[in-house]
């Protein structure tokens, strides 16, 4: 069973990213597309729990077993997206054909003045999300991120665009920074924006049917969307080869109630209809789900790494 996927170790050091960044930036966009072949190839070959994780995926959603070549077209395209979040974040969306769905609806809401709550997944890219700073200059965008997890990926790319990292809301600083951080870009009539597939370590999960088999989702997302009491638009930034890629919105809810009386019965409705529509967009676009770790076991591995740590207290 492969680990936790905050104890996953970060794909390269601040070096070899370094040079990946400066390289991409100085060849360009068609000769790293090529080499980038390369770099699939290594993490196939390399990365064994998350060409595990892409097997298992792939299976579920084919119905059948997948193949080497799958799973190695599974890791191309996530690589894919890592060298477009370089360019997308030193030159926007110039160099790319993005096509956007949705976008007079949720201009309908930001209208309302309320803000919004952008709900999305470890699907596509979600840097492709940013260039709605580009249609829509005038109302902020804010993200919920942990700079813990990826120190060395977040510091290069904050570096190539010095705005971005104002923009994220860093979760590891705690639930009410967040929260309170949350509340008052929505009051000026911003957007908040954070990922919702994955749960962080001690976070709460419940189980709803995704992909044909019983999956683990955070609450913690469903209950800041309670609070905050906006509307809440699920968003996905997905990547369609070369350099396409399709970015659509769809109304989740005009605002989320959990009420206390029923509030279990609540959740997992709410988790139920959003693991619907992740397994919408996974058929769709079948490549590009990114989640590399056992997603349908993660609060097995959570419980028993708490349960050891706590083995080890005693």
């Amino acid at each position: 069973m492969s680990g936790h996927w905050q104890n996953q170790r970060e794909g390269g050091n601040r070096f070899w990213l370094g040079v990946l960044v400066t390289a991409s930036l100085r060849f360009g966009h068609g000769f790293m597309r090529r080499f980038l072949y390369l770099i699939s190839l290594y993490y196939f070959l390399r990365r064994g729990a998350e060409r595990r994780a892409s097997r298992d995926y792939l299976t579920r959603l084919f119905g059948c077993t997948a193949s080497f070549r799958q799973v190695f077209k599974h890791i191309h395209y996530f690589s894919t997206t890592m060298l477009d979040r370089i360019y997308l974040l030193a030159h926007g969306e110039r160099d790319f054909d993005i096509e956007v769905n949705g976008l007079e609806q949720l201009q309908h809401y930001l209208a309302q003045g309320r803000g919004v709550l952008l709900v999305g997944s470890h699907q596509g890219s979600f840097e492709v999300l940013r260039t709605l700073a580009a249609r829509c200059p005038e109302v902020p965008l804010r993200v919920l991120l942990d700079k813990q997890k990826t120190p060395a990926i977040t510091e290069l790319l904050e570096a190539l665009a010095p705005g971005v990292g104002a923009a994220v809301i860093d979760v590891s600083q705690g639930g009410a920074a967040t929260t309170l951080a949350m509340a008052e870009t929505c009051r000026t009539g911003g957007m908040v924006a954070l990922l919702a597939d994955r749960g962080r370590a001690h976070e709460t999960l419940r189980r709803v049917d995704f992909l044909g088999a019983p999956a683990p989702f955070p609450i913690g997302p469903w209950l800041l969307a309670n609070t905050l009491q906006v509307p809440v638009i699920l968003c996905f930034g997905l990547y369609r080869g070369d350099r396409r890629y399709t970015l659509s919105f769809e109304l989740f809810a005009e605002q989320i109630n959990i009420p206390r009386e029923s509030r279990h019965l609540a959740l997992d409705a709410i988790l139920h209809r959003y693991a619907q529509r992740l397994e919408h967009y996974a058929r769709l676009e079948p490549y590009n789900w990114f989640n590399f770790y056992d997603f349908w076991q993660q609060d097995m591995v959570q419980t028993q790494a708490v349960a050891a740590r706590t083995l080890h207290q005693a």
